[in-house]
């Protein structure tokens, strides 16, 4: 979008939140970047340009705005919904690997050379991995500066910054401001912010306005694995298993955002974990664009009235979520439940929850790759299924990550043993973020769609839905939302 100036200029002066992140404005005059949706009075057309990123403007040689954060805003909808190879490698970045394994490392899961990977990169997003990597640091350092009392050498080390000085030169570059000057004025806008927890960070997660968060909350709480996952207190916590160590977050939704507290072994781990939430809970979706679509279809357009921004619930760990999903085959949500958490209870690492009643990972596909089939209460087929596909995620034959091609993953689902359209689509929307992903003979869509009077059959539902084409992964959550499942309800 950032092409098309004309359209750009509309959003500045209408201050539409729902751009930020979609393209940055940079004001040539003073120099800054900004949001579009920046309170400041806007500059004038001849001043302004536009950029598809953040890491672009600061290469351009802008500095932050410090009214409107934009290092802060909602990431860009379309590297969420877009499965291109560009795409791919800039959740991959998203995750921290050129942090953990620079450019080469980046290249190498791509399949690329380190000069076309920054020359693809380069022209989509007028920043290179590096470029963008040192923008994502940034905004880590700026988060750990002004949400917790880390001294700032420990910071520099956290966000991804390779020395001190490093740090201190790219936040003077990027903020105007030295990190001493940053947590002041944080101190100086909340005087009244509680004493930090050790080891804690608590952050505000942006999204697109709106936010239905029955169904996301509801469906998470209603499936949690005991030992992994609990409702608590008005949050949702759970554990999460990553690069340097292991996290616990708790996630409650808010008034424009989502109140995120981490508690993490190592962090290092920061970056990815925000990443994972983000992912778990679809914050970069946008929902107008998602509504306007399905509200063309005039049996669906009440149900979209009554609840607009329903969100696709996903995942913090691809694979977990596929074994869960054969776990849940022709089962109840109660059952695969039980089922998961007596994997975890022989299987997953222990960990200590001082806040809560969390006390498992979930277990990874190396611990679960040697599991003996008899001890599973399972039918004989369904451990086959499971054991066959544990194995193939732990030998890498059957990458589910957020930089891995969704058909070629499908394709090679399907062709596992007990692998049909259903397990294989659920895994799509939920643990590679599908937003077209679509269960025509899923029992509660097909009673959803007769009671709208949309067709009941699979094949004639499929049909009907091309119209709502790329968001039917979403028009399936507004589908189960006509159902009184727990999975639909926000927890007490």
């Amino acid at each position: 979008m950032h092409t098309d100036t004309e359209r750009c200029v509309r959003a500045v002066q209408s201050k539409e939140a729902r751009f930020d992140g979609v393209f940055f404005t940079a004001v040539r005059t003073t120099r800054i970047y900004c949001r579009p949706s920046c309170p400041a009075v806007p500059p004038k057309p001849e001043n302004m340009e536009f950029h598809p990123s953040a890491a672009s403007c600061q290469r351009a040689g802008y500095r932050a705005c410090k009214r409107c954060r934009p290092d802060t805003s909602p990431g860009s909808p379309e590297w969420n919904v877009r499965a291109d190879a560009v795409a791919r490698a800039v959740r991959l970045i998203q995750d921290g690997v050129v942090d953990r394994e620079g450019v080469p490392g980046l290249a190498r899961r791509r399949g690329w050379c380190t000069r076309q990977i920054e020359r693809q990169l380069l022209a989509e997003l007028g920043a290179g991995p590096l470029a963008l990597a040192r923008a994502q640091r940034a905004q880590t350092a700026r988060l750990l500066i002004e949400t917790t009392p880390m001294p700032f050498g420990e910071i520099a080390f956290a966000a991804g910054f390779s020395s001190i000085r490093t740090f201190n030169d790219t936040v003077r570059e990027v903020f105007a401001l030295t990190p001493g000057e940053l947590r002041s004025r944080a101190a100086r806008r909340s005087p009244a912010r509680p004493a930090a927890t050790p080891g804690v960070i608590s952050l505000r997660l942006p999204f697109r306005t709106p936010l239905e968060p029955s169904n996301l909350f509801g469906h998470l709480a209603a499936t949690a694995v005991p030992g992994v996952e609990e409702w608590r207190d008005g949050a949702y916590r759970r554990t999460l298993s990553l690069p340097y160590g292991h996290g616990i977050v708790a996630l409650a939704p808010r008034d424009g955002h989502i109140a995120c507290r981490l508690s993490l072994t190592d962090p290092r781990d920061l970056t990815h974990a925000i990443s994972r939430c983000r992912r778990l809970l679809d914050l970069d979706a946008d929902p107008v664009a998602v509504d306007e679509r399905l509200r063309a279809d005039p049996l669906l357009a009440p149900i979209v009235d009554q609840a607009p921004g329903r969100r696709v619930p996903g995942t913090v760990d691809p694979a977990e979520f596929a074994v869960r999903a054969v776990l849940g085959q022709q089962v109840s949500t109660a059952a695969a439940r039980t089922h998961a958490a007596r994997l975890v209870t022989a299987h997953g690492v222990p960990v200590d929850d001082p806040e809560g009643g969390l006390t498992h990972l979930f277990p990874g596909p190396d611990a679960l790759a040697a599991l003996d089939p008899e001890t599973l209460a399972l039918p004989r087929s369904r451990r086959t299924t499971l054991l066959t596909l544990v194995r193939a995620l732990a030998d890498g034959s059957l990458p589910l990550g957020p930089a891995d091609d969704r058909e070629e993953a499908r394709a090679r689902l399907l062709a596992l043993p007990g692998f049909g359209p259903w397990t294989t689509e659920i895994i799509a929307m939920r643990a590679l973020g599908d937003p077209d992903a679509f269960l025509p003979g899923d029992l509660g869509v097909r009673r959803a769609a007769e009671g709208l009077g949309l067709p009941g059959t699979p094949a004639a539902l499929t049909a009907r839905a091309a119209d709502w084409r790329p968001w039917r992964a979403y028009a399936v959550q507004y589908l189960w939302a006509t159902d009184d499942h727990p999975i639909n309800l926000l927890p007490a």
